[in-house]
């Protein structure tokens, strides 16, 4: 059986311990400006699986297509991965029902999803919606963990500032932001968060876009997706204005919108670079990002 699968919803319920307001705090792994969490499953405990708001479903996807010899094949049928890129969906195994743990959380009735390409991502896996979409997820990026509360227990102090979320057609996270590329003032984006992304923030190329270019660019290689290299531009803008912050001097990637995003009506991208600078919490439920400078903040 073949089944096409993008990165859409799929409303799975998740099962979990009630951790209450005093949830554990959890190590995490900072390596190029993105997260990364250890997970178990099978018996197995993988390490380096990349934390994505992307990643909408509740799930797990793993890389190495060895991971088949360690688990559970049963239930396992073939299915093509859309994402980032301008080329062709990765073939992969999915299985479903599946289950995983990240610290004290088991994620039950979730999926795995295995690829079968040679693709390297830079790290073992990626996971997303079974931690933000179901716990308030707190980022300590002083400590490198991260605490997940039980939602309907929890409670912050006035110490955080509040930015709303939004959500569209899918279960990732959107903020408004304004930026200057230059000297002119700054204008409104509508742009989303994209935990697994290195940069501070990528602005999307395209006919009816709200920002200026920068005059110096240079091209780079941006990164792969699921659907291929990603090629575009990178240079400096002068102002990032999120709620009452205002972050100056910012190192910004420029990529065409058909290639980089699949979301449509986003002018940008907002990078785990950025969100470094401030410990966070995702609230998903009450559609909030809690924010609170740190020390990265002035880096």
């Amino acid at each position: 059986m073949k089944i096409f699968v993008l990165l859409t919803q799929l409303g799975i319920l998740l099962t979990f311990p009630a951790l209450g307001q005093t949830g554990r705090a959890i190590p995490v792994v900072v390596k190029n400006h993105r997260t990364y969490i250890t997970i178990k499953t099978g018996g197995l405990t993988i390490s380096d699986i990349l934390l994505d708001t992307g990643l909408v479903y509740d799930g797990l996807m793993l890389f190495d297509p060895a991971y088949r010899d360690s688990l559970d094949m049963t239930s396992a049928i073939k299915v093509q991965i859309g994402g980032a890129g301008g080329g062709q969906a990765s073939n992969a195994i999915m299985i479903d029902p599946a289950e995983f743990s990240v610290g004290e959380a088991k994620m039950v009735n979730h999926r795995i999803i295995i690829l079968l390409g040679e693709k390297s991502f830079g790290s073992n896996g990626i996971t997303g919606y079974s931690v933000f979409g179901h716990y308030i997820t707190e980022f300590d990026n002083d400590k490198n963990t991260m605490t997940l509360y039980d939602p309907d227990s929890f409670e912050v102090d006035d110490s955080w500032t509040v930015i709303p979320l939004y959500f569209k057609d899918n279960n990732i996270p959107w903020l408004d932001a304004s930026l200057a590329t230059g000297k002119e003032m700054p204008v409104s984006l509508s742009m989303y968060i994209d935990f697994a992304a290195g940069d501070e923030i990528l602005l999307l190329e395209k006919p009816d876009q709200k920002f200026i270019l920068p005059e110096e660019m240079r091209e780079v290689y941006l990164g792969t997706g699921l659907s291929g290299d990603i090629y575009g531009k990178t240079g400096m803008i002068s102002k990032l204005v999120i709620g009452p912050f205002e972050l100056k001097n910012i190192n910004a990637s420029f990529a065409e919108a058909r290639v980089r995003s699949k979301q449509k009506d986003a002018d940008a991208v907002l990078g785990n670079e950025c969100l470094r600078r401030f410990n966070l919490i995702f609230d998903y439920q009450d559609k909030k990002l809690y924010l609170k400078p740190n020390s990265h903040f002035y880096q």
